[in-house]
C-alpha cells in the first residue's frame, strides 16, 4: 500500500499520519520527491482501512500495490533514483554511464593499458573480472585477490571507479574498496548472497539471469533493498533463447519495461548479449535510444590472446569509434557522460 501526501501538507500533520500508520505494525518507506511525497507501507496491510486513511485532509490518494516487489517499485518511489559513485560521477538521471574494460584482469600492464585507453575515449568506469565464473572448470578462473589489487592500481593511475564481480559471500571483505560490486547472471538468485549485500552501503550492479523474467530480476533487487541497501543498478545482458547466432538475445524491451516498473537505474551489456564485436555498436545505439542509463562494454588490448571472452571484446581502437557514436547519441538526448 502507498499513501500519496499533498504537496502543501504541514510536516507536523505528516508526522501524525506516520505515527498512525506505524500503529498498524507496518514498516514505512518515505520517498520525498520534487512533485510529491509518498509513504510506502511494507508488511501486512490487509487490516488497514484504506478509506479511513484517504479521509485524512493531507492525503491525496491511497493505492494498494499488487506487485510483490515494493522498494524497487516505482509506485513507492515515483522519481528516478540517481546513484552517486563519487563527486561528479552518477549512474541515473541525466548521466550516461559507460563502463568499459576487459572480461578478466590478466596482468598489471594489461589492465593499466586498457584503463588508460578507455578513459581517453570517454568511459567513466573501469570494469574487470578478478573472480571469474566459467562454464568449464578447466578455463581461466581469474587472478582473484591479486586481480582486485591490480584493479585498484589501475584506479589510482586513471581515477576511474572500478566495477568487478563477486562470486561468494566469503569474498565480501576483499571488496571493501571496490566502487561497484557486480552480481553476475549466474548469481542473480543467490539469495543468501543478496541478503548479505543488502547489509552494506555500496552500489550493487545486478545482472539479469540467462533465463529469468523481469519480475524475478526485480525480486532479486528487492532482496538487496529490503536489507537496507537501496543502491541497486539493474543490468540487461541478454537472455537465452532458441537463437544460436548470437551468444544471447538482447531483450531491448526490458529497458523501458524496467524503467516503467521501477525507479532504479538500468544499464545494458551489449558485449555479453551479442557475443560478437561488430554487434556492440548497434546494440549500444539501441540501448541509448530506449532510455538505458548506461552500457557495459568489454575492451581488451589484444582480444585474440585474451584469457576469457576475447571473441566478443573490442580493441581500444574499436572502442574509440563506438564512443564517438555514444557521445553523439548522448548529446541528442541531452545526456552527459
Amino acid at each position: 500500500m502507498i499513501v500519496v501526501i499533498k504537496n502543501d501538507a504541514p510536516q507536523e500533520k505528516v508526522d501524525e499520519l506516520k505515527q498512525m500508520l506505524e500503529g498498524y505494525g507496518v514498516t514505512l518507506n518515505l520517498s520525498v520527491g520534487t512533485h510529491s511525497t509518498v509513504i510506502g507501507l511494507l508488511g501486512d496491510t490487509s487490516a488497514i482501512d484504506a478509506d479511513l486513511i484517504a479521509a485524512q485532509d493531507i492525503v491525496e490518494a491511497v493505492k494498494r500495490v499488487q506487485e510483490p516487489y515494493k522498494k524497487a517499485n516505482r509506485k513507492f518511489h515515483p522519481e528516478n533514483t540517481v546513484i552517486n559513485i563519487k563527486p561528479g560521477v552518477d549512474i541515473g538521471g541525466k548521466s550516461l554511464a559507460v563502463i568499459a574494460g576487459p572480461c578478466s584482469v590478466e596482468s598489471e600492464e594489461q589492465i593499466i593499458e586498457v584503463a588508460k585507453r578507455v578513459k581517453a575515449a570517454g568511459a567513466n568506469f573501469l570494469r574487470g573480472g578478478a573472480f571469474k565464473p566459467r562454464t568449464s572448470p578447466y578455463s581461466f578462473q581469474g587472478l582473484k585477490a591479486e586481480g582486485l589489487e591490480l584493479l585498484k592500481i589501475a584506479r589510482r593511475e586513471t581515477g576511474l571507479p572500478i566495477v568487478t564481480e563477486i562470486m561468494s559471500v566469503e569474498h565480501l571483505p576483499l571488496f571493501e574498496d571496490v566502487d561497484i560490486i557486480q552480481v553476475g547472471a549466474r548469481n542473480m538468485q543467490n539469495f543468501e548472497m543478496l541478503k548479505e549485500l543488502g547489509k552494506i552501503d555500496k552500489p550493487i550492479l545486478l545482472k539479469r539471469g540467462l533465463a529469468n523474467t523481469i519480475e524475478e530480476l526485480l525480486m532479486s533487487a528487492e532482496y538487496i533493498m529490503s536489507g537496507g541497501n537501496e543502491n541497486v543498478i539493474l543490468c540487461e545482458r541478454g537472455i537465452r533463447t532458441f537463437e544460436t547466432y548470437t551468444r544471447n538475445t538482447l531483450d531491448i524491451s526490458a529497458v523501458p519495461v524496467l524503467k516503467r516498473l521501477s525507479h532504479l537505474p538500468v544499464i545494458v551489456d551489449p558485449s555479453h548479449a551479442g557475443g560478437l564485436p561488430w554487434l556492440v555498436e548497434p546494440l549500444t545505439k539501441a540501448a541509448i535510444a530506449v532510455g538505458a542509463d548506461g552500457v557495459m562494454i568489454e575492451v581488451h588490448n589484444n582480444p585474440k590472446k585474451a584469457l576469457s571472452d576475447g571473441a566478443q571484446s573490442l580493441t581500444p581502437d574499436q572502442f574509440d569509434n563506438v564512443m564517438k557514436m555514444v557521445k553523439k547519441y548522448a548529446a541528442i538526448g541531452d545526456r552527459t557522460i
